[in-house]
């Protein structure tokens, strides 16, 4: 073991120690060298050009500063190393402009801006790029679902209650539920979305500055909607990666509990669903497997994403409401990589989903099975026959227990059976009509044609109002990006202006 001097001497007597290099300093190089390089570049942009129109810095310096900026940003950032003479990326880049156009000049980029209104703007930039990212991926998945449930509309299947046999359904209302859900979640995603796309710069440290700067033009070069209009709440507030981290979290948790359940679907047991030989792998040395990793994969994913987005909630959770470092680089990295992950998650479930077969028989066949049919009997003998629903459900249940008893299913129960034991508790019989549609599942879900219900037109119907609220969404998400890519376009177009002609 080192002595404590021994120790000193290779850390070091002053800021930087080795330790802090190694195990904080170079690693949050890296993150800032991996997604904020470019956001970087394009606020010294918009902020110069904003100086330069306010008359706080000369036009012809801002070409010059300009010029340079456009130089450095050609990096390769990915060959960027950490250099311990720099505290980090930040401070490389303007030092590289300093070498060219002298450290005066370059240093009047960061007038009447602060390292705190610059960090939660790149962090807001990066972020909104994720956030439209998972929209965009999300339309995949919405889309597939669509396509499934406007072809098995008429699939009867098991619906389960506390993972028994409940009632029958069929795939399209199963997967619509899924979908109606999916679209929650894409909801939440531009919720946060807006949240996070709101401007602090020129909130400076977090109460602005002396000099006469244009928020709003910065906001507007960079494509902000609008601005975090207090300076305090510019710099203190981190809600916006609070809803981020949920919005993302919900479509997770949401997700995963139908992947699961498609897991269970897949099994030679259940054998509902056969995934596609290009999202399967064969056992080393079980030939016969057919594993279906690319469900379990997004399983995985989805757990991980919702882990990532849990840890930037708790980073964030009792931090002072202030510039703190517990929302800075530490945390993002949790929040882009939950994104990323459920960016996976949707394009591994949009290829399965697209591609699976269904084994529409057997899952007819499962529906026939378990007295699933019982509570059309208990609502027929109600509706149709006036039996006391209290009574008739009474009957229903003593069938159900018939069958179970004698280890058959109702299909298999005689009409004179049937009506001994209900008119062992009230003078009504059933013919045998009566009964074969009473046992029939896909009779079952015709007649379940309340609005939300099971029923093949009512699941089209339900379908096509899904598919104007996806158009919206397409429409709302081309229109943002076209917007997003405007901005940019303008805010180079004004570079190159100054740049040419800085008087």
């Amino acid at each position: 073991m080192q002595s404590k001097d021994e120790f000193i001497k290779s850390e070091g007597t002053s800021f930087p120690g080795k330790t802090y290099v190694d195990h904080l300093l170079r690693p949050v190089f890296n993150v800032q060298r991996d997604y904020l390089f470019k956001q970087m570049f394009n606020i010294h942009r918009a902020h110069v050009v904003m100086l330069a129109e306010q008359g706080i810095l000369d036009k012809k310096e801002a070409g010059v500063i300009l010029k340079e900026v456009e130089e450095v940003a050609q990096t390769d950032c990915q060959k960027l190393e950490y250099d311990p003479q720099f505290e980090d990326l930040f401070f490389m880049m303007e030092h590289k402009i300093s070498e060219q156009i002298g450290p005066d000049l370059a240093g009047k980029m960061h007038i009447a801006r602060s390292r705190n209104d610059m960090g939660v703007a790149m962090y807001r930039l990066v972020l909104r790029k994720h956030i439209l990212m998972l929209v965009e991926s999300s339309q995949l998945l919405a889309d597939a679902l669509l396509e499934k449930i406007e072809e098995h509309a008429e699939t009867v299947m098991t619906a389960y209650t506390h993972t028994q046999p409940a009632q029958p359904t069929t795939l399209a209302h199963y997967l619509n539920a899924i979908l109606d859900v999916f679209l929650r979640d894409i909801k939440r995603l531009w919720s946060a979305y807006e949240t996070v796309n709101r401007s602090p710069m020129g909130a400076a440290a977090l109460s602005t500055t002396g000099f006469p700067i244009n928020r709003k033009r910065v906001r507007e070069l960079l494509g902000f909607s609008e601005l975090v209009e207090n300076s305090y709440d510019a710099i203190a507030g981190a809600d916006y990666l609070v809803e981020s981290a949920t919005a993302v979290l919900s479509m997770m948790v949401n997700c995963g509990r139908w992947i699961q359940d498609f897991l269970q679907l897949v099994t030679r047991e259940h054998n509902i669903i056969k995934v596609a030989d290009p999202y399967v792998q064969i056992s080393s040395i079980m030939p016969q497997k057919r594993n279906p990793v690319s469900i379990e994969h997004s399983r995985a994913l989805a757990s991980s994403s919702a882990g990532e987005a849990l840890a930037t909630i708790h980073m964030i959770h009792n931090t002072p409401f202030g510039d703190i470092v517990d929302t800075e680089d530490d945390l993002q990295p949790h929040l882009y990589r939950s994104y990323e992950k459920a960016n996976r998650v949707l394009h591994l479930m949009h290829a399965v989903i697209r591609t699976m077969e269904v084994n529409k028989e057997t899952a007819l066949k499962r529906a026939k099975t378990s007295c699933i049919t019982i509570t059309e009997l208990a609502e027929f003998l109600a509706k149709d026959k006036n039996v006391p629903f209290r009574t008739a459900h009474q009957i229903a249940r003593s069938i159900a227990k018939n069958c179970s008893k004698q280890n058959t299913e109702l299909y298999e129960l005689p009409i004179q059976t049937v009506n001994e034991i209900i008119q062992n508790q009230q003078n009504v019989s059933l013919t045998q009509k009566e009964w074969n549609e009473i046992i029939c599942p896909a009779e079952f879900v015709e007649r379940r044609s309340i609005q939300g219900g099971p029923n093949p037109d009512e699941v089209r119907r339900m379908a096509t109002m899904r598919k104007q609220r996806l158009l919206q969404i397409s429409n709302k998400l081309n229109d943002e990006l076209n917007r997003l890519s405007s901005s940019e376009q303008s805010l180079s177009e004004t570079v190159k202006r100054m740049i040419v002609s800085p008087q």
